[in-house]
């Protein structure tokens, strides 16, 4: 999964990237300090991985990871090339969702673009930008399938489709918002791989005195919650500053300091929950004494699929998977014992995989 943090100059982006990968983004308080995308991965906290890791004394331990890339601050007209261009929003395209980073905090000593602080007057300006690049690539498509139209009468109905979303683009409203007829327009919606098509999650950047409520307190912050509302996109309140002292600490030392704080996750694991019930994904595990690890699929997927996430010739080959939920395999202390128990079920091909199910797959090829 990749993530495509974005934002305006001096919200706190980069500040926040620091934080999640550790990575060493270039921050400062003033614009267009990071001129490439930073990339960085980031293991998925997950605890059942350790125990059962522990349990069977495995040689190795994978969780599943995160790529999150930094993109420079957007400015108005980044489209039409002001500040650092358009070149950033090309990055963005290949992301499955966007974290997009808003200020919700008052701090004299930190410079915002326009001269004050309004996270839904931020939110519009990143979003127009998205809108205007998304036109451009539309009328791109157009110009090739008007040709393709005048020799073939198939191509009619996806230029409707183009002129109807060209329309949607240019009253100010993102592509997801936009009704589909039936599953083809929307295979096709999904192929433009257009910007403002992507989920998004809001990271409500606040002061340290706001992270204690989840920032109920905080009027920016319940703006930018009720405009996620109407668009189905998520947010979480993060301090990026705080998040950032985190980063620094050792794993006792950082549960210490949550619980200092009167919080139960950091920053990032908030994210990553919201990042995963946003695209609808959960995790699947497969453990022995070489390796214990986590394999991401979205929600529904069935066993030779998922089998398929591990190697091609797993889902090619697929026969059965032996499943048992990870609780049970822990409590019992071993697969043979949750055998024993029943507990252990031989599914077939319309399975479908449960998140915390630890799978071994037997296939033949």
């Amino acid at each position: 999964m990749q993530l495509g943090i974005v934002g305006l100059p001096n919200v706190g982006k980069s500040t926040l990237f620091n934080s999640l990968t550790k990575g060493g983004a270039e921050s400062a308080n003033y614009p267009f300090c990071t001129i490439d995308p930073n990339i960085g991965i980031v293991p998925v906290p997950d605890e059942r991985l350790k125990l059962l890791g522990d349990m069977y004394h495995s040689k190795k331990v994978t969780p599943a990871v995160i790529e999150f890339v930094d993109i420079a601050g957007l400015v108005k007209g980044a489209s039409k090339g002001e500040g650092l261009g358009n070149q950033f929003l090309g990055n963005i395209r290949e992301v499955d969702a966007i974290v997009h980073v808003v200020r919700c905090f008052e701090d004299e000593n930190v410079v915002h673009v326009d001269g004050s602080i309004d996270p839904l007057r931020d939110i519009e300006t990143i979003n127009l930008e998205l809108i205007f690049s998304d036109l451009e690539v539309l009328e791109r498509r157009m110009v090739k399938v008007s040709k393709a139209a005048r020799m073939e009468k198939s191509y009619a109905k996806e230029l409707a489709l183009l002129e109807k979303l060209k329309d949607h683009l240019e009253s100010g409203k993102p592509a997801k918002t936009m009704e589909t007829a039936d599953e083809d327009e929307l295979a096709l919606l999904r192929e433009y791989n257009l910007l403002t098509y992507k989920p998004v999650i809001y990271a409500a950047n606040v002061t340290e005195d706001d992270l204690g409520d989840d920032g109920a307190s905080n009027a920016m912050v319940a703006q930018v919650r009720g405009l996620a509302e109407e668009e189905h996109s998520e947010v979480f309140v993060i301090c990026a500053q705080i998040e950032q002292e985190i980063a620094e600490l050792d794993e006792e030392e950082k549960v210490m300091f949550l619980e200092d704080l009167g919080l139960t996750r950091s920053g990032l694991e908030k994210l990553i929950q919201a990042s995963y019930s946003l695209l609808g994904l959960m995790s699947f595990l497969t453990a022995g004494e070489d390796e214990t690890r986590a394999w991401t699929i979205r929600t529904g997927t069935k066993a030779p699929q998922a089998a398929g996430k591990i190697h091609s010739d797993f889902e090619r080959g697929f026969i059965k998977a032996e499943v048992v939920n990870y609780k049970d395999l822990l409590e019992q202390g071993s697969l043979a014992a949750a055998r024993e128990k029943g507990l252990v079920g031989m599914e077939g091909k319309d399975y479908i995989v449960r998140d915390g199910d630890v799978i071994l797959f037997r296939f033949n090829v």
